[in-house]
């Protein structure tokens, strides 16, 4: 599977900063030290629907992250997934009688377009569910020749309490986990279980639904942890250094392949950081799929919307916290891009590498993004009262804005 094409970003002046980041599994800002190369995995989409403005949100802060390894002189080896075989998927092919398969390329190719048009910067490695099967076969087997998995009904099953450090992404209690479980994805009601959280590995093939040749497995798909877990380890390794997702993903999926990829490998812990991006609400509820109440990307764009705004739209929101979608947001970015459009089109201005510096500083501090554009505002501001002599400065911070939040003025 191919990814979308990578924007350019332009090389700075002086020194990039090392990040600091919201940790979920300490609950402490962390400072990871991925040495030359930054490793990062970010889980995809599920692509039965559109992207959406949480999507985004969530793509944006990962986003960010490469952007501040990039600016460090670091590469990034950067990995996303696509679920491309899943409940969801299936349900929306039969209830629209399509493909499922021709739903999901769709969808995806559909998901590229947006990620392109926002100049998210693409992965190295972008794979779908279905392709990594041939890796996540041994991986269950090798998970329940160690017996840290077992049969039910011919499905396969993780047994969580094969892992000694279950529960230390999310923190979260058992009745509270036993809750989201049920809640995304999860069947802590199916009888037979060892433990009510014990998560699918491999599915038995189901009348009417794909399957594949799972070896000793028998036909059938796999789970959504495992699925994850094997890409990573595929193409990143143990310890890598951000694993990066939606905060509905904490638990059960970053909690469930952590203790996978842990039992796997006997090594601990997966990642050195697991980063989360908050919800983006629409009418007061979480903006979801399942509810409908989604504001798509796609349908901006053909509304008119100019995607830099869009992308203004989100950076005006730290990525931890939870926000609301709504008109105002958009017309408050629209405006934001219209005055620092008109601020850099001049010849000159005030003098920009404080600026530089200050938007280093807010991003390296938990990408702290709002801060970032309140610098920039600043110094629009100025130009628009006083203007400057200095006639680099437009360009220094046309090129500041694009390499290091991904707008392009």
């Amino acid at each position: 599977m191919h990814a979308w094409p990578a924007s350019e970003v332009p090389a700075l002046p002086g020194q990039g900063r090392d990040l600091t980041i919201h940790d979920t599994a300490t609950g402490a800002l962390v400072t990871p030290d991925p040495g030359p190369v930054a490793r990062i995995y970010v889980c995809g989409i599920t692509p039965y629907d559109a992207t959406h403005i949480g999507h985004a949100a969530t793509y944006n802060a990962f986003d960010l992250v490469q952007r501040v390894w990039l600016d460090n002189k670091r590469q990034v080896h950067y990995v996303q997934n696509v679920t491309d075989v899943d409940d969801p998927l299936l349900q929306r092919a039969d209830r629209d009688n399509v493909d499922w398969v021709a739903l999901a390329e769709q969808e995806t190719a559909l998901f590229r377009e947006d990620m392109t048009a926002l100049r998210m910067l693409p992965p190295r490695h972008y794979i779908g569910a279905v392709e990594a099967i041939p890796g996540i076969v041994p991986l269950v087997e090798r998970l329940r020749d160690m017996g840290a998995a077992y049969e039910l009904d011919g499905d396969i099953y993780f047994s969580v309490e094969s892992d000694a450090d279950f529960g230390k992404v999310s923190g979260l209690d058992a009745a509270t986990m036993r809750h989201l479980s049920a809640e995304r994805g999860g069947d802590p009601d199916r009888p037979g279980k060892k433990n009510p959280l014990d998560p699918m590995l491999w599915m038995a093939a189901r009348e009417g639904e794909p399957s594949w040749d799972g070896g000793s497995l028998g036909h059938g798909r796999p789970g959504w942890h495992i699925e994850c877990v094997a890409i990573a380890l595929d193409h990143l390794g143990m310890g890598f250094d951000v694993q990066g997702g939606g905060s509905d993903l904490a638990f059960p999926h970053h909690e469930m392949g952590a203790s996978h990829a842990q039992v796997l490998t006997g090594e601990f812990p997966m990642a050195k950081a697991y980063v989360h991006a908050g919800m983006v609400a629409l009418h007061g509820e979480k903006m979801s799929k399942s509810k409908g109440n989604l504001v798509f990307v796609s349908q901006l764009r053909r509304d008119g919307v100019d995607p830099v705004a869009i992308r203004l739209a989100l950076l005006a929101h730290h990525y931890r916290a939870d926000w609301e979608w709504t008109d105002d947001v958009l017309r408050d970015a629209e405006a934001r891009l219209a005055r620092w459009r008109a601020a850099v089109s001049r010849p000159d201005g005030p003098p920009a590498e404080t600026l530089v510096e200050e938007i280093r500083d807010a991003l390296a501090a938990d990408l702290d993004a709002p801060a970032a554009l309140a610098a920039v505002d600043r110094w629009a501001a100025r130009q628009e009262e006083q203007g400057g002599t200095d006639t680099g400065a437009p360009g220094v911070v046309s090129r500041a804005v694009d390499a290091l939040l991904g707008v392009a003025l």
